[in-house]
């Protein structure tokens, strides 16, 4: 069995990618799914947010830029956690001017007949719609769309949707796309409004649980862990392992 492939995109920033890419594989690895966990944003956050120190690291900009295997740079995180992070090159890779559309296919082409042992191989995006973005595009088969509650949100998503049907036509492709309300606040009216827009016009694709706003959240990269060990008993720890099953089961609201 092939990996799923999953690109967490989102072309606006601070809508919880990184949160949510750690946080999700990590519960899923807990329910002892194989997971791989490609950091593609050149800020390298996934790495301090499990504990990886080493800044210098080399990644998947060593991958991409055709110097190493990706096998080879895989770091067990957790177990049935295993990570590849960016790696300090990775700028790199939005600058290269040759080779045409080729560029975007370099991730795709380097994952054929690789981690075939992984149940999930996940790739955090940059908050960009550039030559990173579009590797994850093209090697992903689905899509995470994390969203916060605010206005500007909606906005931003409606670029991306535009982004991702010209990808579809392109490489004559269908994703199975879900989106995943992170940051919620219960008692804020916008939150309430924002999942209300989002559940009528994708209708069937908003997974089940929202991922509630709390400091915790923000606290947690700090300590190098997951809300899963930082606070394991914290709501907001419930959310993501009840997400993890929305995520497998297909469980939508």
């Amino acid at each position: 069995m092939n990996p799923r492939i999953i690109a967490v995109i989102n072309q606006k920033g601070g809508v919880g990618k990184t949160t949510t890419s750690s946080n999700l594989c990590h519960a899923l690895a807990m329910m002892g799914k194989k997971v791989t966990l490609i950091d593609l944003d050149p800020q390298g956050h996934l790495a301090v947010s499990l504990g990886v120190v080493d800044a210098a690291k080399s990644g998947i900009d060593e991958v991409l830029l055709g110097h190493s295997d990706i096998e080879t740079q895989v770091i067990p995180v957790r177990d049935n956690l295993q990570l590849i992070v960016s790696g300090p090159k990775l700028r790199e890779i939005e600058q290269l001017t040759e080779g045409g559309v080729a560029r975007g296919d370099l991730l795709r082409l380097s994952l054929q007949n690789q981690l075939k042992d992984q149940d999930f191989i996940f790739m955090d995006c940059p908050p960009s719609s550039g030559i990173l973005a579009a590797n994850a595009l093209f090697a992903a088969d689905e899509l995470l769309i994390p969203m916060c509650s605010d206005f500007l949100s909606l906005q931003g998503l409606s670029h991306l949707v535009a982004t991702i049907k010209r990808f579809e036509q392109v490489l004559k492709k269908k994703y199975k796309t879900l989106l995943v309300m992170s940051r919620y606040a219960s008692t804020r009216r916008l939150s309430k409004e924002v999942l209300d827009t989002l559940l009528k016009h994708f209708p069937g694709q908003v997974l089940a649980t929202v991922i509630r706003e709390t400091a915790s959240l923000a606290e947690c990269p700090g300590f190098g862990k997951t809300i899963l060990e930082y606070q394991p008993k914290s709501p907001v720890a419930k959310d993501f392992a009840k997400l993890a099953n929305n995520f497998i089961e297909g469980k939508v609201m």
